[in-house]
């Protein structure tokens, strides 16, 4: 003999089900949401970079084969740093769809002294303090549309560095 089900037993099992679809489009609403809060992935740690003894060591792992002088890359920091522990830089890029910049230091005993990633749209600058060992070439890269542009500056340290 089949089982009868009261009304009121499938009126209760039709409040859950829509209960639960509800509850179901409301957690995916939330996800949706908060995947578009999260930000992307950050860049990977270019540890052959950092490694570098030199800065076309240094530039060759960051991949830029060649590296043109110019564009609208623009490197500020002092002539004379009278402590070398601590330099302040700073690098503006006007260069359109720019999505890095690195800074170099020619005679460090590691050459990359610091990276930086950019999101879409985004104006590319930074200001930041670098430590130099003696007087030598600071460089700086922009990347932009697969192409490196370079801007470079002789610093003189006086003191301090990173040897003293």
């Amino acid at each position: 003999m089949p089982v009868k089900h009261s009304p009121l037993i499938m009126e209760c099992s039709r409040r859950k089900l829509v209960k639960a679809g509800g509850l179901l489009a409301a957690l995916i609403a939330a996800g949706s949401e908060a995947a578009d809060l999260v930000p992307p992935p950050a860049p990977v740690w270019n540890r052959a970079a950092f490694e570098a003894k030199s800065v076309h060591d240094a530039l060759k792992a960051l991949g830029a084969p060649v590296a043109q002088e110019g564009g609208d890359l623009q490197l500020m920091a002092p002539e004379i740093a009278e402590d070398g522990a601590a330099v302040p830089v700073v690098v503006q890029s006007g260069i359109a769809g720019t999505k890095e910049i690195h800074i170099l230091v020619d005679k460090n005993p590691f050459s990359l002294a610091a990276s930086f990633f950019f999101p879409e749209a985004t104006e590319a600058g930074v200001s930041t303090r670098i430590k130099m060992a003696e007087t030598s070439h600071v460089v700086a890269v922009a990347v932009a549309n697969g192409q490196f542009y370079l801007a470079r500056k002789e610093i003189k340290v006086t003191i301090g560095g990173c040897g003293g």
